[in-house]
């Protein structure tokens, strides 16, 4: 396959902006535009439910690149403009205002778009966190709010309630399972984060479904919970997961199944790849498809679209990486960890709060993780590298369309 003449990458992200570093740091001479949907630079995410809702950072201080050095890259930047189409054929995108950008090779960094419940979105005094933009409003309201209500128990809840705990606010989290993160730790580090959680002052409510917000005056004055009970809040936010940013895919002939279905070299189409939270591409050495939303997965997916624009021909077969900080407690998870695995202690002290837990499935590693040991838990990893960089399976045919 021939080195492309230009390259459109679609979405502003950490996995686009990466795609962009990338390919220079190859040695790509040709020409690269970067459409993004937000106003402003590439921002890393992570910091916002943490760093910028605790008020430590401020809004500049998430940018991904200073300035000059976005001009170094010699990119045609293209900020503020929203893709709603793309013809795979012509490798052509059209914006929201009628533009229309065309390469020779497309990928698509669209990310995630915040799921929203019935009968909550659009209600006053109801937010998301998502955006810069969300994070800097939403810690306006954190700071005037009494009492806070966050719906969802998974990472971002977690986080957005331990950081407005750490902010000294009320806080309640609600959510379906047992504890929080159940689904991402396992029902026994799950405990240990819910026992952190309280001992910080965060109110849980477990298996707990939100059906509606109460309010009075037009003031937002609580939730209302399936069960019928009333949890008092002046500030309500919704965690309950994303949405693959694929609607505005729809009609182009590409797979879309919880996300834009790609092959093992995250290829979509011929001339067309995905990277980031919007990518479901195939894992060779697992032998099925994976759809990773984290960080460290947004720069190394990134970094093989890039490898494999340029012709490198390579698979991606990461080993699965995410990382929470909470109450003064940093949570690095590597691998999958499975609700049947069994859980053993490989290094440190649960008491102490410092330990290594590795998941085994029939006597075989599938995941580590580390609580406040991150050297130790990375050492752990190297466990899980015959799982994951095993002989590849064989590619099913509905991988790219």
């Amino acid at each position: 396959m021939s080195v492309p003449s230009d390259v459109l990458v679609v979405g502003a992200s950490a996995a686009g902006l990466a795609v962009v570093e990338s390919l220079r740091r190859k040695g790509y001479r040709g020409r690269i535009t970067l459409l993004g949907e937000e106003s402003g630079a590439p921002y890393d995410r992570p910091p916002l439910s943490k760093q910028v809702l605790a008020g430590s950072w401020d809004a500049e201080r998430t940018h991904l690149r200073a300035p000059a050095v976005l001009e170094a890259l010699e990119t045609r930047f293209v900020f503020g403009e929203r893709a709603v189409s793309l013809d795979v054929a012509a490798r052509t995108v059209r914006t929201a205002s009628g533009r229309e950008l065309g390469a020779q090779a497309v990928v698509l960094a669209t990310g995630l778009h915040p799921r929203r419940l019935p009968g909550l979105s659009g209600t006053g005094g109801v937010y998301v966190l998502r955006t810069l933009d969300d994070a800097v409003r939403l810690r306006e309201e954190l700071l005037r709010a009494e009492q806070t209500v966050v719906i969802g128990d998974g990472v971002l809840g977690a986080e957005i309630a331990a950081t407005a705990r750490e902010t000294g606010q009320d806080v309640t989290l609600t959510g379906p399972q047992a504890a929080p993160m159940e689904m991402q730790l396992g029902a026994d580090i799950a405990e240990r984060l819910a026992a952190l959680h309280i001992g910080h002052g965060v109110r849980l409510r477990p298996h707990t479904l939100v059906q509606e917000v109460t309010s009075s005056q037009g003031r937002i004055t609580g939730v209302r919970t399936a069960g019928g009970e009333i949890l008092p809040a002046g500030l309500v936010v919704e965690a309950v997961g994303g949405v693959p940013a694929t609607d505005w895919l729809a009609g182009s002939g590409l797979a879309l199944e919880d996300g834009v279905v790609c092959d093992s070299h995250c290829r979509a189409a011929e001339g067309v790849y995905a990277a980031g939270d919007v990518a479901r591409f195939h894992h060779q050495a697992l032998g099925r498809s994976l759809r990773l939303e984290n960080r460290t997965n947004a720069t190394e997916q990134a970094q093989t679209v890039a490898a494999n624009i340029l012709g490198e021909s390579r698979a991606y077969t990461p080993v699965p990486y995410f990382w929470t900080d909470q109450l003064g407690v940093r949570i690095q998870v590597y691998g999958l960890p499975t609700p049947t695995a069994t859980v053993h202690i490989a290094e440190g002290d649960v008491q102490e709060g410092r330990f290594v837990a590795r998941y085994e499935e029939a006597g075989r590693p599938v995941a580590v993780l580390g609580w406040n040991m991150p050297k130790h838990a990375r050492l752990q990893r190297q466990s899980l590298l015959p799982l994951y960089t095993s002989a590849p399976h064989p590619e099913p045919a509905t991988a790219m369309r």
